[in-house]
């Protein structure tokens, strides 16, 4: 095991069933970063985090997560906390019982900073639960994660449905967590703009398989975005159009950097942003594949 990672996945596979299934899934993040894991709905970000976190088997690979073999000991969930889009509290619990309820879990709680952290953030200790805004909520599950001294945030799609002000807070949040160099993130998403201003690592995952893994900005320097007229992305060889979209107008697609000299000169490149990445990766066509177990999954 590799104690500098928060956490690796190698080769992991898993049939989820309704012909998806997680092909060869690889990546890590040392520890003290943030990774975003970018795909757009069902492409395997959730079932991803499931295996991660031993909520769910898989059939091949390993997983390591802070330093242990997943399925690890039943104390390493003192070290995780996950952020959810939605809440999985009782709704009629007030927050001070919140705290009364999860504390004997966590061998690590603190209640003065679990109380510090909801006048921080404008919670009312006894709010309930079913009461609280989706912003107040994702506050009460952070407060949750950040009160037993987790040493990796988990997040699962936690900006969907939130306003920018919202958003914008959770970014300094995530930020105030990482202070400390033993603390990771893991975030996954498909709103990508969640990650210009905290992303260290960026995973890009389709179909259940992961497209490209790195530093943020190495997978921004690895894709181009081109654009030309209704023509100018025809007949082209030796150039993979990534997630093209024609209109009467003209073409745009993604390509890798590397392929873009092959274009022609009348056509625009560009450097993409993250989300423009994640779109054009998202419209590509999945190819069935067969696995040997019979199963068919599906690849990018």
């Amino acid at each position: 095991m590799h104690s500098d990672l928060a956490f690796a996945l190698r080769g992991v596979g898993c049939a989820v069933g309704g012909g998806f299934a997680l092909r060869d899934v690889s990546f890590e993040l040392p520890t003290g970063y943030v990774m975003g894991l970018i795909g757009a709905n069902g492409a395997g970000k959730t079932t991803t985090i499931r295996c991660l976190l031993g909520m769910r088997g898989f059939e091949t690979g390993e997983i390591e997560l802070l330093g242990h073999r997943v399925p690890g000991p039943v104390a390493l969930r003192q070290d995780i906390g996950v952020v959810l889009d939605h809440t999985y509290l009782v709704g009629d619990w007030r927050l001070s019982e919140v705290e009364r309820t999860l504390r004997p879990f966590y061998d690590r709680w603190d209640s003065a900073h679990y109380r510090q952290l909801l006048a921080e953030f404008g919670l009312d200790l006894q709010a309930k639960v079913k009461d609280l805004s989706r912003g107040m909520a994702m506050k009460l599950m952070i407060t949750v994660a950040l009160s037993h001294r987790a040493r990796l945030l988990v997040f699962d799609e936690p900006t969907s449905g939130l306003d920018p002000v919202a958003r914008d807070e959770l970014v300094g949040i995530i930020g105030d967590f990482l202070l400390d160099e033993g603390h990771s993130v893991l975030f996954s998403t498909h709103i990508t703009s969640d990650l210009d201003r905290i992303g260290d690592y960026v995973t890009l995952i389709h179909g259940g398989c992961i497209v490209r893994t790195g530093p943020k900005d190495e997978i921004l320097e690895a894709y181009r975005v081109v654009r030309g007229g209704p023509e100018d992305l025809s007949g082209l060889v030796g150039v993979e159009l990534i997630g093209v979209r024609r209109t009467p107008a003209g073409a745009e697609a993604l390509v890798r950097t590397e392929e873009a000299d092959l274009l022609g000169g009348g056509v625009l490149v560009e450097a993409p942003t993250l989300e423009e990445i994640a779109i054009h990766i998202g419209s590509r066509p999945m190819k069935p594949v067969t696995k040997r177990n019979g199963q068919r999954g599906a690849i990018a």
